[in-house]
């Protein structure tokens, strides 16, 4: 199983959302991308998923800080 440090989990989520809630709906609206229901669901769940990762990063990375105190 891949364990990632919560930094990293940070850093993959905010790119799963950029390339999921902005790269490929741009490259959808210029017609780059074909715009199916399929491209469609794929970019929400992606940036959502980014998203979700991204807030179990920053939990695990409070729960690490706080813990140092």
């Amino acid at each position: 199983m891949l364990h990632l440090s919560p930094k990293a989990m940070i850093v993959v989520g905010v790119l799963m959302m950029i390339v999921g809630g902005v790269i490929v709906p741009y490259l959808m609206v210029v017609h780059f991308l074909e715009s199916t229901f399929f491209m469609i669901f794929v970019s929400f769940a992606v940036s959502t998923s980014g998203f979700y990762f991204g807030i179990i990063g920053v939990t695990q990375y409070v729960q690490i800080k706080r813990k140092g105190k």
